[in-house]
């Protein structure tokens, strides 16, 4: 049965009036309160299109939404030149941990050889309103003989026997530009801070049924309530789309991307691409934030699920 989501419009559209936010608002990744209300965590560009990380708070219902609160930041910059996230700081995944919040994000250094070298981090902030810190200065997930090249894009579930984290990775890079081959890998951790990558590649490129594809990026992962998996992610083709796979154990999954049907006229600032989804559940709804053309340079959007 195909998933039908209806377009509720975009919600935040970048701004260019402080030095920290000069353009982008991208990887929009929600994080449900105990009010219902929705805060939505997103990574902006400043002048010097170093990335840091701003906050907004939504509410949301099947045919509307309105932003509470005006976006604020910056609640985690760049790190230390030199540092594997010297070049910005995107935001992954956003978990409740008690009373504290863990944002599990990418950060990334500007190549030369290669045009970006990105490594998983994590932050940590004292409560909902507060700023992030750095759980340390080297990421959590970096290089190893399982990913020898570029890793990102976290997603972390918390399970009854530790947390699950599905991320993106590059089988390699090719002779120049964007050539390359990147899918998502999975790691395990009992506590959310030390982790250890498998080995095997668990959504693979389409290969020959479509060659023109050579990413898949920014899994966003929901445990159902009959103990399967649901991932979204954005596939790369070479301009981005919304794909979708399914999973009875969280790590062998099936892709069934033509599921995904967004409903409604596309707005002027997704005509080309919709991209680096993020799904949740609130109110009985399940709904999506996506960025559309340009990375997120012309913002987020919503949608909502309506057919289950």
């Amino acid at each position: 049965m195909p998933q039908i989501w209806q377009r509720l419009g975009r919600v935040i559209e970048p701004r260019a009036n402080q030095s920290w936010w000069q353009s982008h608002a991208s990887y929009p990744t929600a994080l449900v309160r105990a009010d219902g209300l929705v805060d939505v965590y997103f990574s902006v560009r400043g002048a010097s299109n170093r990335s840091s990380l701003a906050r907004t708070t939504l509410s949301v219902a099947p045919d509307r939404f309105v932003i509470v609160s005006e976006p604020e930041g910056p609640l985690l910059e760049p790190g230390r030149r030199g540092a594997f996230d010297a070049d910005g700081v995107t935001v992954g995944c956003v978990v409740r941990d008690g009373d504290r919040i863990l944002a599990y994000y990418l950060g990334w250094t500007v190549g030369v050889s290669v045009p970006f070298t990105n490594f998983i981090g994590l932050a940590i902030a004292d409560g909902e309103k507060g700023k992030f810190r750095r759980y340390g200065q080297a990421p959590i997930v970096g290089r190893s003989e399982v990913n020898p090249f570029t890793v990102g894009y976290p997603w972390v579930i918390r399970g009854e026997t530790g947390y699950i984290m599905w991320f993106g990775s590059h089988l390699l890079w090719g002779e120049q530009g964007l050539d390359m081959e990147h899918v998502v890998k999975m790691a395990r951790s009992s506590d959310g801070l030390e982790w250890t990558p498998d080995q095997k590649t668990i959504v693979p490129l389409i290969g020959r049924r479509d060659p023109a594809e050579f990413a898949i990026s920014r899994p966003t992962v929901v445990h159902e309530k009959d103990g399967s998996y649901s991932m979204w992610y954005a596939r790369r083709r070479p301009h981005y789309e919304i794909g979708y796979a399914h999973s009875t154990d969280g790590e062998n999954w099936t892709r069934n991307d033509q599921m995904f049907m967004l409903n409604g006229e596309p707005q002027e600032w997704e005509e080309s691409e919709q991209t680096y989804p993020c799904v949740f559940d609130v109110g009985g709804y399940r709904y999506m934030l996506y960025n559309g053309d340009g990375y997120g340079g012309t913002g987020f959007g919503l949608a909502v699920l309506t057919t289950l």
